[in-house]
């Protein structure tokens, strides 16, 4: 009997970290969440009272994370295509190593990386606990009455993202 709970509290301690993994996002088609830092780069502070009528892509994303860079290109193309159109782009800096924490780090890369979207630094991942996000990169949509429409986790569907960002800039 002792063996048999031993091994029943063995197996359910080994599957905690899978029940965290699988821990619900925000759901989509519910109100997207305020951005609420107070270091912001390229910009002043911005909220979604600010952006209402616009199509807003949230990226997480930090310097260090290889997939992140690898997004990078589409994102600014997107920010070149569509911002005419109505497109915003809020890049959400979330640090994984210390290094990244450094706002002068961030600012450096930014700068050597010409990206000129806003970029909001997420030191305490507010933004990222407001959103139930769990990863690098990922992205988020948000519509012109400011609900979030669509989410990609990691790289690639680059087509699907865009045709999604273009169904929202229609509506």
């Amino acid at each position: 009997m002792i063996k048999r709970l031993f091994f029943i509290v063995f197996i359910f301690m080994l599957s905690l970290p899978l029940l965290h993994a699988y821990t619900p996002f925000k759901e989509l088609n519910q109100p997207a969440s305020e951005f609420k830092s107070d270091n912001w780069l390229n910009t002043s502070a911005l909220s979604l009272k600010d952006l209402k009528g616009k199509v807003v892509l949230v990226e997480f994303w930090t310097f260090g994370c290889y997939n992140c860079v690898n997004v990078q290109p589409y994102i600014k193309q997107w920010y070149k295509d569509y911002k005419s159109k109505g497109l915003e782009i809020i890049a959400v800096h979330s640090p994984e190593f210390g290094h990244e924490r450094k706002i002068e780090n961030v600012k450096q890369y930014v700068k050597d990386n010409a990206i000129t979207y806003p970029v909001a630094i997420d030191n305490d991942f507010i933004i990222w606990k407001q959103y139930a996000n769990r990863y690098w990169p990922a992205i988020y949509l948000i519509d012109k009455q400011g609900r979030l429409r669509y989410r990609k986790i990691g790289e690639g569907d680059y087509a699907k993202t865009e045709e999604q960002i273009q169904k929202l800039l229609s509506e």
